[in-house]
């Protein structure tokens, strides 16, 4: 598991270069260069938590083919962008809140950044070619307009579909929303491109999620429970296979990505629920069994339990995350939406919040199955969580997913 430092600025926004520092300082800067470049060597995603909420940047590399002739080394998703201003849902007097804790990210012109320093420090590594100089790459990014690929709209709720936020991206950067979601970002006639993020169900087979303007690598569908009629409980998955899910077994003594030498049709999968999806949903079981093989790389799932007054259920937690996670059996579980944020209005005095951590959740399973046969019951749960790395990806933190 590697996380990745975050790039240090000074006052004003202007980025730290080697030469502003000596001595010391120099050398602890690019002792830093050098660790992020050995972690994105390996080709693998990353994962940028961009606030302290739900607000993701998924960055997966693409295709070797698609890279050769100098094409940028990610293909980039931004997950339910809110990063900035108040978000209120129907009326203020309902509900308004805004964040605790100021994004580490805290606008578009940094998600871009953010992505531009990544491919720029990718690009120059060219995987055992020699390195580029950052000057040079530096150039060949001058002319882009957008470094973000796509938008994914997992609920209509504006914490997860932000007004304010949204416009700042470009116009020409496709949105792939839930249906219910369609309608509001439609109202803004800004974007040229919006879709509709189709059912995993409908039709099982990852390849039938990539729908234009996707890449065929890579698919985007929305995971649900049948007796949820609302959706609220829901997940999206997004899946790729871009032919380099197998390489530990390729990589070189030097960390270095080597091309596969067959095509493998498996691919792997991000899910991300940020209400948490029912463990009992007849779509994880899809997942499980699919055809193609989908391997769930990381599980991004909240820990808190919260309910509105004594009855309805808002975020689902640690103890349903466990019980979704034993049947995922993702490589990395993530935490998601756990932010506890200021807010006036009626919602407000209504939510009522349990902080479980994994540990208490593990505990309450062995406790729940134990009965006489504690011992058997815990080699039974922590046998089913064995692998797992549970990560609490702080606000503006980043993991390469191996």
């Amino acid at each position: 598991m590697r996380r990745l430092a975050n790039s240090k600025s000074k006052a004003g926004g202007q980025h730290v270069q080697e030469n502003d520092m000596d001595g010391p300082a120099a050398q602890l800067y690019q002792n830093l260069q050098d660790a992020v470049s050995d972690a994105l060597a390996m080709r693998r995603p990353v994962l940028h938590h961009l606030s302290a909420d739900t607000a993701w940047l998924l960055m997966i590399p693409r295709p070797v083919a698609a890279t050769k002739r100098g094409g940028r080394v990610y293909f980039n998703i931004l997950i339910d962008p809110w990063l900035s201003g108040t978000q209120t849902d129907y009326t203020s007097w309902l509900s308004k809140q805004w964040h605790a804790e100021k994004p580490r990210v805290p606008n578009i012109a940094a998600v871009e950044e953010v992505i531009r320093e990544t491919e720029t420090l990718a690009s120059g590594i060219r995987f055992g070619k020699g390195r580029k100089s950052n000057a040079h790459e530096t150039e060949d990014h001058d002319g882009v307009e957008t470094f973000i690929d796509a938008v994914a709209i997992s609920h209509q709720f504006t914490d997860h579909c932000h007004e304010q936020t949204m416009r700042d991206v470009h116009p020409n950067v496709p949105v792939f929303a839930t249906e219910k979601a369609i309608p509001l970002i439609e109202s803004w006639k800004h974007f040229r491109v919006v879709q509709t993020i189709p059912h995993f169900s409908q039709d099982p087979d990852w390849h039938a999620t990539s729908v234009p303007p996707l890449p065929e690598w890579l698919g985007i569908s929305r995971l649900v429970t049948s007796s949820d009629m609302l959706y609220f409980h829901s997940a999206l998955m997004i899946t790729f296979n871009n032919q380099q899910s197998g390489q530990a077994s390729r990589r070189s003594s030097s960390h270095q990505y080597t091309e596969p030498e067959e095509e493998d049709e498996t691919a792997e999968a991000v899910i991300y629920t940020p209400h948490g999806i029912h463990s009992y949903s007849e779509d994880l079981d899809l997942v499980t069994k699919a055809n193609p093989p989908i391997k769930t790389l990381v599980f991004i799932h909240g820990l808190e339990d919260i309910t509105l007054g004594a009855a309805q259920q808002l975020n689902l937690g640690a103890h349903n995350g466990l019980k979704a996670q034993r049947k995922l059996k993702a490589s990395y579980w993530v935490g998601t939406h756990d932010e506890d944020k200021k807010g006036t209005g009626i919602v407000g005095w209504l939510l009522r919040r349990k902080k479980i951590s994994v540990k208490d959740a593990v505990e309450a399973e062995r406790k729940r199955m134990g009965g006489s046969k504690k011992d058997e019951a815990t080699d039974e749960v922590l046998g089913s969580f064995q692998g797992v790395n549970w990560v609490d990806l702080g606000n503006g933190e980043s993991l390469v997913l191996q």
